[in-house]
């Protein structure tokens, strides 16, 4: 994979460099926020790595901004914010990972593994469709009754797992585990947020809801009964 990695840390930035590149990445390395978002903006690469505590522009910002430009860029958060809240803001604002430091090289590798097994199981199937919802693997895109459907990364992650699950129930730590990788709290509502996102753009302008929530368990995606 081409990686972008964002750590004003000079020591901790060439250990990862110097390891990534022995597990046969391309990492491509800055210490500000302002350039990991021009990089981004501007190259292909295949994941950001990004601290969130950058100069110049902050990681939870970089990331904002790369969402709103919707590049579906893979965004993997490195940082020493590692508490239960900041890890909710990152992953609730687009993040694809979130490792807090200080972290265990192989844990890190295994996350972007994670990340790279994810992206080619988008490649197994071309196309899938629940009622007159459609989705497209290779071009990561949404249409329902002719009209494309913007997503940002982890709505697209979840309505794929939804499609794919259609007419089954799909819970709540399902999602957590294969769309976050993470174990989080019960008490946290990225779930949730991230699911309202979703309706807003798939469901509500239009008459059939398609998704549906099961009370005390998850979600379960299907069509008219």
């Amino acid at each position: 994979m081409k990686i972008l990695l964002a750590e004003d840390d000079a020591k901790i930035a060439g250990y990862i460099v110097s390891g990534l590149s022995e597990h046969g990445h391309s990492v491509e390395h800055v210490a500000d926020g302002r350039d990991a978002l021009s990089y981004c903006l501007y190259n292909e690469c295949d994941l950001a790595i990004l601290d969130r505590m950058l100069p110049g522009m902050d990681g939870l910002s970089v990331l904002k901004a790369l969402r709103a430009s919707q590049k579906p860029l893979p965004v993997l958060f490195l940082t020493a914010l590692g508490q239960v809240d900041d890890r909710v803001e990152g992953l609730a604002a687009g993040g694809d990972d979130y490792l807090p430091k200080p972290f265990h090289f192989s844990e890190l590798v295994a996350r972007i593994d994670a990340i790279v097994r994810r992206k080619s199981e988008t490649r197994s199937e071309p196309t899938m469709s629940v009622h007159d919802l459609t989705l497209d693997l290779l071009s990561r895109t949404a249409t329902r009754q002719g009209s494309v459907i913007e997503l940002h990364n982890k709505e697209f992650s979840i309505l794929e797992i939804l499609m794919r699950n259609s007419g089954r129930v799909v819970t709540r730590t399902l999602l957590l585990e294969r769309v976050w990788n993470f174990n989080f709290e019960p008490n946290t509502t990225v779930v949730e947020t991230h699911v309202s996102r979703l309706r807003t753009k798939v469901d509500k302008p239009f008459d059939t809801r398609l998704i549906h929530t099961i009370r005390n368990t998850g979600y379960c995606m299907h069509g008219p009964r």
